[in-house]
């Protein structure tokens, strides 16, 4: 079984910082309406790795600290710390408390925890931390999104046009669809069809597409399928995105290689995203070349044959853009 951190972590990451002033509608409707948003929000995450590092809590799935401004309060700014926990954590409740009263403790500023609970365990609803003691008093309370309660709103996600609707429902479909794998083609192809029909923005529909692109991930044989029947869906109504998301996935494999790097890094990313290229472009016939390309020491040569990708429409086509000077 995948591990719910890395099968959830870095989309959720991505898309809150991608989609804030959504999300908090989305899912905190009253306080958003507190929220001045003609003021951008301030994403503090390296603070926030250091009050978690200072706090030595253990691992931790998916975290922001934002900064904002609050309309006609008496503090200039405040925080908002979100916690996305995608499985069961006994000591979540005393995490949720450790975190707030040191980030609270660091800037002097009022702290606002919420919590997005995206596990599998319909009764698992942490909210309180609290203790009694010879007349001490510890009440911490804080709001929680509990989304399989959202698998009985169906109708409601459908008809959103809020980015965190498909959100949702790609979560969703991602627990729905962890030991049926054809079925999970069919939820992604839907998911994806609906961006169009739901009418977003180019830039939407790309960014959109990465998170369900990430949760919802297949085999090669049902991701080849997935891209054949996706194309001829944008060929049915005359538009073309299919590129722009092709290098979505290939920039995903550059950014896991240069974390190894700078130099081999890059390179070994270079050919990570010209693997999944590949594979998205031709299907197995293009991993064929992979054995060459992999020899390629020229990291400007591998970032042609990773431009070359979008724009050539055979596998010989593109060994042709290396040959002369592998030879």
């Amino acid at each position: 079984m995948t591990n719910p951190q890395t099968e959830f972590d870095s989309p959720w990451k991505d898309i809150l910082q991608l989609y804030f002033e959504e999300f908090m509608l989305f899912f905190f409707p009253q306080a958003h309406e507190e929220i001045d948003w003609t003021r951008k929000p301030e994403f503090l995450d390296k603070e926030l790795q250091q009050v978690i590092r200072d706090a030595e809590l253990g691992k931790r799935l998916v975290d922001k600290l934002v900064k904002i401004y609050r309309l006609g309060g008496e503090e200039s700014w405040i925080l908002v710390h979100v916690e996305v926990q995608a499985q069961e954590e006994s000591d979540f409740s005393r995490r949720m408390y450790s975190y707030n009263y040191r980030i609270f403790d660091r800037y002097n500023r009022s702290v606002a925890s919420i919590a997005v609970l995206g596990d599998e365990g319909i009764n698992w609803r942490p909210n309180q931390f609290g203790y009694d003691l010879f007349g001490c008093r510890v009440d911490f309370q804080f709001p929680i999104v509990k989304l399989l309660d959202y698998k009985q709103r169906q109708a409601e996600l459908l008809a959103s046009r809020n980015p965190f609707a498909t959100v949702v429902m790609a979560h969703l479909a991602a627990l729905e669809t962890r030991n049926n794998r054809l079925e999970r083609k069919q939820q992604k192809l839907a998911l994806t069809r609906r961006l169009y029909e739901q009418g977003f923005e180019r830039e939407n529909i790309i960014n959109l597409f990465q998170f369900i692109d990430w949760m919802l991930t297949l085999p090669s044989e049902l991701e080849k399928e997935f891209w054949q029947e996706f194309r001829e869906y944008e060929e049915t109504i005359r538009m073309r995105y299919v590129t722009s998301v092709e290098r979505i996935g290939i920039e995903k494999g550059i950014e896991q290689g240069i974390e190894q790097g700078i130099e081999q890094g890059i390179k070994q990313g270079l050919i990570k995203g010209i693997s999944l290229g590949l594979k998205l472009k031709f299907g197995e016939s293009g991993q064929s070349l992979l054995p060459e390309i992999e020899s390629i020491g020229d990291v400007d040569l591998l970032s042609t044959i990773l431009d070359a990708i979008e724009t050539v429409a055979t596998v010989e086509q593109l060994r042709q853009v290396y040959l002369p000077v592998s030879e």
